[in-house]
């Protein structure tokens, strides 16, 4: 399948998945399912830049990924807890 057409539909379902949660009042799970859509965007836009040529750029948008991945922990681990 191709990489765009993937992400463009993981990116859609993660942002009604988001918004349903946010109308129903699960706020935990809305920013649980926001912070998994930052990593899979920052993500894929570090590897565009790098096949641009951005190194920069795409060591910077890596290094957002990793900070949400991380994050993403933080906030699975309080409503686990």
């Amino acid at each position: 399948m191709n990489q765009k057409l993937l992400l463009g539909i993981s990116v859609a379902t993660l942002s009604i998945a988001s918004l349903i949660f946010l109308i129903r009042g699960n706020m935990d799970i809305a920013v649980l399912v926001m912070t998994v859509l930052f990593v899979i965007t920052n993500s894929f836009r570090a590897r565009q830049m790098k096949k641009q040529g951005m190194e920069r750029e795409a060591k910077w948008m890596s290094g957002m990924a990793v900070i949400f991945a991380i994050l993403f922990l933080v906030v699975l681990g309080t409503i686990i807890i």
